[in-house]
């Protein structure tokens, strides 16, 4: 029975896209928490949570002795801490990566302040491994104003957030979403990654529904892998190309979400649209999940890469109505334990 790569549930989904459409409100940390500890599959349960650094959650202002409390709570649940998502964006405090000096250092100020907590919680004991995660807090329709400018801005500021990380032993995970400016496709990121050239510290976190979208070029169609009329039953040409993908992105992977993608694109509250977050048994869902997950997991010999100790699962915007429902839970616990099983290992 493997016991790595760690079992962890993502926590932003109770704040992220809340507000919006269905005005469902903000879940509470501890409720998602509970529900997290609560989910059990055969006896198995999750390891730990990721957590998004944002009131009403986590502040990235949090004092010493919040922090101390926030992992007595988390290791009351029998759980541990990994990634953390810093709020780098303009509503939340930050300012977007390609912005003006005083929005670049808004955006490094978020940076720093996450990378402290990070660190922190390291020092508590509760964070045995993870990234800090970030985006470029810019839109694409401001990017492709100006391509190459705005890209070069971005991957300046991600060189001075390297910096900032390699302060707090922490590393970053550029986040692959199609709603980022200069992040909105596959060889956009790769790019941003390779003007950056510092791969201890910036990586690339691959969430499977994003990644998905990745393949259609939504918001570059420019470097789109398949046609837009894609005939997702042909098993063979989704897999030739996952490989496309993966090979390109596979050695900047440094963080990994499990998820459920039907090919379209969703937004909720203020969040942009972005790759749609599904249930894993959605009738709908284009992807084998313990399969594909194997593109990202293995190498091109097909190797277990070890490479990454913890796989989160991540239900961005999905209703309330459904978060609240343990088998909702039971259910993603299940499809993870069977990424776990097909690509994990035994420490």
């Amino acid at each position: 029975m493997n016991n790595f790569p760690k079992l962890h549930n993502a926590a932003w989904p109770g704040v992220v896209g809340k507000g919006g459409e269905g005005d469902d409100p903000i879940i509470e940390l501890d409720q998602l928490l509970d529900m997290t500890a609560s989910a059990e599959v055969n006896g198995r349960r999750f390891d730990g949570v990721d957590l998004f650094l944002f009131d009403p959650h986590v502040s990235i202002d949090a004092t010493d002795a919040e922090l101390e409390d926030l992992a007595e709570r988390v290791r009351s649940r029998n759980l541990d801490i990994g990634t953390v998502v810093a709020p780098v964006w303009e509503p939340t405090g930050g300012g977007p990566a390609m912005g003006g000096p005083e929005e670049v250092e808004a955006f490094l100020t978020q940076v720093r302040k996450a990378c402290q907590i990070g660190q922190k919680l390291r020092q508590i004991g509760v964070r045995p491994h993870g990234v800090i995660r970030l985006d470029s807090a810019s839109s694409v329709s401001e990017w492709v104003k100006d391509p190459e400018g705005n890209q070069s801005k971005i991957a300046d500021t991600f060189k001075a957030a390297c910096d900032i990380a390699e302060e707090y032993d922490e590393r970053l995970a550029a986040e692959g979403e199609i709603c980022w400016g200069g992040m909105q496709s596959w060889r956009k990121m790769v790019d941003l990654l390779e003007r950056v050239g510092h791969p201890e510290r910036l990586g690339f976190q691959a969430d499977m529904a994003h990644t998905l979208l990745y393949l259609m070029g939504y918001n570059a169609p420019e470097d789109a892998i398949v046609a837009s009329d894609f005939d997702w039953s042909d098993t063979a040409a989704k897999e030739a190309a996952l490989k496309e993908l993966t090979h390109a992105l596979r050695p900047w992977t440094i963080d990994f979400h499990v998820a459920q993608n039907d090919a379209s694109v969703h937004g909720t509250g203020s969040h942009d649209k972005t790759g749609r977050h599904c249930l894993p048994d959605d009738p709908n869902g284009k992807l084998d999940i313990a399969k594909d997950a194997g593109f990202w997991l293995r190498d091109e010999h097909g190797d277990v890469l070890k490479t990454i100790k913890h796989i989160c699962w991540d239900g961005c915007m999905f209703p309330n109505e459904v978060m609240t429902k343990p088998d909702t839970w039971n259910k993603i616990l299940a499809s993870m334990l069977e990424v776990q099983a097909a690509h994990g290992w035994q420490e």
